[in-house]
């Protein structure tokens, strides 16, 4: 359809930005069928990217995963970069295959790329010209493992430069968890769980404006905990407070807090507190 030689490999391929030049101006977007690991090295335009616009225009990494909508960049004018394009059939028997839905950030929105530094982009572009050049040389007996095995050698380099983005970006974070506590005060206290059950990680980073996985990831390496646990943590924290100043039933503390069935939090609060509801309220009496 683009003109473009086929690739060497059935169910992987490498392009750089000229090749994908007319692809990125359809007027459409769509959806894909295979894995994306996009290296920008410079954007002009904005890149249509899930449910909002890419814009950023140094080196960069965009992840895209199976079913995920894409599209084109408008006010297109020049680009560089390369695109790794990796059906699912792929990675099957490896143990990369269930690994990689494991990687959060092939959920991420544009506004969570990762942004390289010139030492990072150094090391990715490293990773990418070996996989080029296997797909560019005969294909043998080891070409797959080779491929499988720095595929995963570049989504790990990723895990680890998005913990360092995350903890460079104090100014951001910090403000984060505040944010966070904040909003799940208000949820309690305004007694929103009666009507609308424990708050979701969904709930929690719409309004905070980020994708449920990033915001997991960012709190989990700004705090050791992820979005669910710290809901949890607000809940065990809200409990105890009913459980002490109150004289409502252990059944009651649960519907106020959001439970369909009291189980379910008795069940909570001891996994959390190693006791249970009711040993914890006696030792008030």
């Amino acid at each position: 359809m683009l003109g473009i030689p086929g690739p060497g490999h059935p169910l992987i391929s490498l392009l750089d930005s000229s090749q994908l030049m007319h692809l990125c101006q359809f007027p459409v977007n769509y959806v894909i069928g295979f894995y994306k690991i996009t290296f920008v090295t410079k954007l002009a335009g904005k890149f249509r990217y899930g449910q909002g616009y890419y814009d950023f225009d140094e080196g960069s990494l965009m992840f895209a995963a199976p079913n995920q909508v894409v599209g084109h960049i408008e006010g297109y004018t020049d680009n560089e970069g390369l695109s790794l394009f990796i059906h699912p059939d792929f990675l099957q028997g490896y143990p990369l295959a269930p690994k990689i839905k494991q990687f959060g950030f092939f959920s991420y929105a544009s506004n969570e790329a990762l942004h390289l530094s010139e030492q990072e982009k150094t090391t990715m572009l490293a990773i990418y010209n070996i996989i080029r050049e296997e797909l560019n040389s005969r294909i043998d007996d080891f070409s797959h493992e080779v491929i499988i095995a720095q595929i995963e050698l570049l989504l790990s380099y990723a895990k680890r430069f998005y913990k360092r983005q995350f903890l460079t970006r104090q100014v951001a974070t910090g403000e984060l968890v505040q944010r966070l506590e904040e909003l799940l005060n208000t949820y309690f206290t305004e007694d929103k769980p009666d009507g609308q059950g424990i708050p979701t990680v969904q709930y929690l980073a719409e309004r905070l404006n980020y994708t449920p996985n990033y915001l997991s990831d960012m709190l989990r390496s700004l705090t050791g905990l992820n979005a669910q646990q710290h809901i949890h943590q607000k809940v065990i924290e809200r409990s105890k407070e009913l459980l002490s100043t109150t004289n409502l039933t252990i059944s009651e503390v649960a519907y106020q807090l959001g439970f369909e069935h009291p189980q379910s939090f008795s069940r909570l609060f001891k996994m959390r507190t190693k006791i249970s509801p009711v040993q914890f309220r006696a030792t008030f009496n």
